[in-house]
């Protein structure tokens, strides 16, 4: 059987994935199959035969285990260990895997900035409270169209909002 990516060698890898209930199949050439990423029978190894075998003769780090996979220097873990497990490996691996994290991180919390949790009646969650109740009057005085009560509104508002920026 021809590899059904290129159609001009014979296939010697079959791929079979299984995502949200729906199956494929592919069969690929060997060089296809690498370069879409199934280019080791033990791709969570991480090494082929030649590397455990030069292992026995030397140390081996968690570096040597990349085959030119970035890896996080502390754990070991990869960008797909991460994508496959959910969870991040260690705290090093959110600065080297910054910009691949920085997205889903944007997705899923809105921000990549901890604010932490603030206690009830706080004077940050009261400031908060009164640019809030400050912003209604804003939108009030705007639809009876008093500007000049709106214009104070605004600036006050803002004043409180560049206190809290520059508390940070």
């Amino acid at each position: 059987m021809l590899c059904q990516n290129c159609g001009k060698y014979e296939a010697t890898t079959h791929i079979k994935r299984i995502v949200n209930g729906e199956a494929t199949e592919a069969h690929l050439c060997s060089e296809c199959a690498k370069s879409l990423g199934y280019g080791s029978v033990f791709p969570d190894f991480g090494f082929g035969f030649s590397d455990m075998l030069s292992s026995l003769f030397e140390p081996v780090g968690i570096g040597a285990l990349s085959n030119s996979v970035l890896r996080c220097d502390k754990c070991g873990c990869s960008f797909n260990d991460i994508v496959k497990s959910g969870k991040v490996g260690c705290s090093n691996c959110y600065e080297t895997f910054y910009d691949k994290l920085t997205p889903s991180i944007e997705r899923i919390h809105g921000r990549t900035h901890h604010e932490g949790k603030i206690a009830n009646g706080s004077p940050v969650q009261k400031k908060n409270s009164k640019i809030e109740e400050l912003k209604e009057k804003l939108d009030a005085a705007v639809d009876i169209q008093n500007y000049e009560t709106a214009a104070k509104l605004r600036d006050e508002i803002k004043a409180l909002e560049q206190e809290e920026n520059g508390n940070e």
